[in-house]
């Protein structure tokens, strides 16, 4: 359940792709006729002038939301959602993806936060099953590019696989895959895709090991100086700061790879792929580049974070945050041409990274 996955049963859950759509894999025969199916119903669509901003409402975000939970969504639907909402004029915030979080189960064990792949979702149902599921939590009246609602869609599916979509008595976890942080690091929200997160990281504090860049924390893990109980701080990482809120899968994929994923977290202002597992903490807001708390960490300072509190902070007095502050000072504009105006006009990763 990587972003590509994630974002293809969110435009289903939208209701902007046809039933059974996400989960079809492109080898399947089936792929084929789903699309021939899709281009006829465009057609469709533009005579009866169904527009996007038809079908994409609040409500609709919000069931889209809750699948994305129940089935593991990558951290990057925390990106993309609020964007597609604002260009709708529909504010989409960083809170609501925790509240609908916490009142989500998490039903699909989906790699990485279980041992089934999206073949098996499909084979189990699809998203129109999911959304059988839990049809009792979401807006079934929604009108879709179908030209019917959700519910007329959904009303004769079933599940046929009860391991690969649990029931709403039986979940892997109470809440949904996404939990949102906030705290002295923090203060505008940092997210983690927390059913990947084993039990003994779910609360940890420990030394930070700071780096300005991707590359320098890939040099320092081939370079065996991180530790266990580590945490790792790359910033200047952000939207504006990369610019472009690069991904940090190549750190993520290392540590695994060299044993520590399960006990070192990584803390970052960057992205990371859907596909991450283990304790990753992405989207720290407000950025490095804009002087967030996290531009103010020093070596070997005292991070810690709790998923079950929603916390992540820094362990230095306030005072002396300040007093860093003071000296901070922002890091040289050196891009050319279209970086140098996106950088420019980038907002804060928890409104979606849109341009202004």
């Amino acid at each position: 359940m990587g972003t590509a996955n994630s974002m293809s049963v969110i435009a289903e859950a939208l209701g902007m792709s046809l039933p059974g759509c996400a989960t079809i894999h492109a080898m399947d025969p089936r792929k084929r006729e789903i699309a021939y199916q899709s281009g006829q119903q465009i057609m469709k669509l533009f005579n009866t002038q169904l527009l996007p901003s038809k079908i994409i409402t609040e409500q609709a975000l919000h069931n889209a939301i809750t699948i994305s939970m129940a089935v593991g969504g990558s951290l990057n639907t925390c990106l993309h959602i609020p964007a597609i909402a604002s260009e709708l004029d529909i504010q989409i915030p960083l809170d609501l993806f925790d509240k609908i979080s916490s009142q989500t189960p998490h039903i699909c064990p989906i790699k990485p936060a279980g041992a089934y792949t999206l073949k098996d979702l499909d084979a189990a149902g699809g998203i129109p099953a999911v959304m059988q599921r839990l049809s009792s939590r979401l807006k079934t009246d929604c009108i879709t590019v179908t030209g019917q609602s959700m519910h007329s869609n959904i009303r004769h599916t079933t599940v046929t696989n009860h391991e690969v979509i649990r029931p709403l008595s039986r979940p892997i976890h109470l809440e949904g895959s996404i939990a949102v942080l906030k705290g002295t690091l923090a203060p505008r929200g940092a997210v983690i895709k927390h059913v990947a997160v084993p039990e003994p990281m779910r609360v940890h504090k420990g030394p930070a090991k700071i780096f300005d860049a991707m590359e320098e924390a890939v040099q320092a893990l081939l370079n065996h100086k991180i530790q266990e109980g580590d945490i790792i701080v790359i910033r200047y990482e952000g939207p504006k700061g990369g610019p472009g809120m690069r991904e940090m899968h190549m750190v993520a994929s290392i540590l695994v790879g060299m044993g520590l994923g399960s006990s070192v977290a990584l803390v970052t202002d960057g992205r990371f792929s859907g596909s991450s597992r283990g304790p990753m903490i992405g989207h720290v807001s407000p950025e490095a580049a804009l002087g967030g708390p996290i531009a103010l960490i020093e070596e070997e300072d005292q991070v810690s974070y709790s998923i079950p509190q929603r916390r992540i902070d820094i362990v230095i007095p306030e005072k002396e945050l300040q007093k860093r502050y003071a000296k901070w000072r922002p890091p040289e504009l050196t891009q050319k041409g279209v970086l140098r105006r996106y950088a420019k006009t980038v907002t804060w990763s928890d409104l979606g990274a849109q341009m202004q």
